[in-house]
């Protein structure tokens, strides 16, 4: 089988994309990938490091208000769809994949006029600008929120996977609390993404005083550029530990007894396949409001807590923090519902409706 993949701009795209090539990889030993991503973000250093052949677009996405700027990246738009029609003659995929950001916009439209099997996976609750026009072209959208299915025209065709970068905490062996340096007290986990939030952390420094010296433990990863300044001056109990960044989160999920997240797509699709409690802080600086749209999600369906960033006090938290660490009936109920959520291993399923596909 020969496969083109193309997600791009965040690790909210590429590592979905990476565990439905690895899906494949397992399934077809003889399988064919080959990666297109832009040529100056992310995925240009990651995707090489798993032997995979990359292609790069100079692509650009389009910004309201800026209209010279925006003649010139519809030109840019133009010369990558001609370079994928290209490309797609030369290699001649069975398949191709988009996984989200405006670099599968040429990606799709090539692969749609040369009228090669194509399908698309979203991460978000509430689907993108990109996805929603991709979506009239691709032959199965792929979807991590069952009730995303309602955001596309009627035509579409829409299967709920889950997100594939679940499938981590099914296949990572789990890391424990003494991995950590904790012990067995109950474990919360904050993580504001891998580059962390300046803003929330601020909020949180309160939190963290009160803290100290606690029943539970805590692990608290402000972000690889907050760190330094972050943990400047400042000295805490054992109970705590501030970090700034942690390659293997995935696996220390299962170990934690309630998570205070972003609500990115990928870090719920983690949480909810670990069954682990959770307070979600969407960021109100993504496009679309997304996090907020799929925290809700989560927040309506009885499956986690939710603070919008403006309304997070310190002192509230901890208060309602120690009641849920208790086993309170709000984190029982949370609990209960997250251990009947139905839990999918997404690219399992993406892989068998592909082989139905191209049959």
């Amino acid at each position: 089988m020969k496969l083109i993949v193309s997600a791009g701009g965040t690790g909210g795209h590429i590592y979905p994309a990476l565990a439905i090539i690895n899906k494949f990889r397992e399934k077809e030993p003889n399988l064919e990938v080959l990666y297109i991503g832009t040529h100056n973000r992310m995925e240009k250093d990651i995707i090489p490091k798993y032997n995979i052949k990359y292609e790069e677009l100079e692509i650009y996405g389009l910004n309201k208000g800026y209209f010279i700027r925006n003649i010139k990246n519809i030109n840019y738009l133009r010369k990558a769809y001609h370079k994928c029609l290209k490309i797609m003659k030369e290699f001649k995929p069975d398949l191709v994949i988009g996984v989200g950001g405006y670099v599968t916009m040429p990606v799709i439209l090539a692969s749609s006029h040369l009228k090669i099997k194509t399908i698309i996976h979203e991460q978000n609750s509430i689907p993108g600008k990109t996805n929603k026009i991709l979506s009239k072209k691709a032959n199965i959208v792929f979807t991590s929120f069952k009730d995303t299915k309602d955001y596309f025209a009627k035509k579409v065709k829409v299967v709920y996977s889950g997100n594939p970068s679940a499938d981590n905490v099914i296949n990572l062996k789990p890391m424990t609390k003494k991995d950590v340096g904790f012990n067995d007290n109950p474990l919360v986990l904050i993580t504001m993404g891998s580059l962390g939030s300046m803003s929330v952390n601020k909020k949180l420094e309160e939190f963290l005083k009160l803290a100290n010296n606690a029943s539970f433990n805590v692990l608290f990863i402000t972000g690889k550029d907050n760190y330094d300044e972050f943990i400047k001056n400042k000295k805490y109990s054992k109970n705590i530990k501030i970090i700034p960044y942690l390659d293997n989160l995935s696996s220390l999920l299962k170990s934690c007894d309630l998570v205070i997240s972003r609500a990115g797509a990928s870090i719920i699709s983690e949480i909810l396949m670990a069954s682990i409690p959770s307070i979600l802080i969407p960021s109100p600086n993504v496009a679309n409001n997304h996090q907020y749209y799929n925290a809700k999600s989560l927040y309506d369906n009885g499956l986690a807590l939710m603070i919008e960033e403006d309304k997070l006090d310190s002192k509230k938290l901890y208060s309602d923090l120690k009641m849920l660490i208790k086993g309170n009936t709000i984190y029982k109920n949370i609990q209960n519902n997250l251990n009947k959520y139905e839990k999918n291993s997404a690219s399992e399923i993406i892989y068998n409706k592909v082989k139905e596909l191209i049959k």
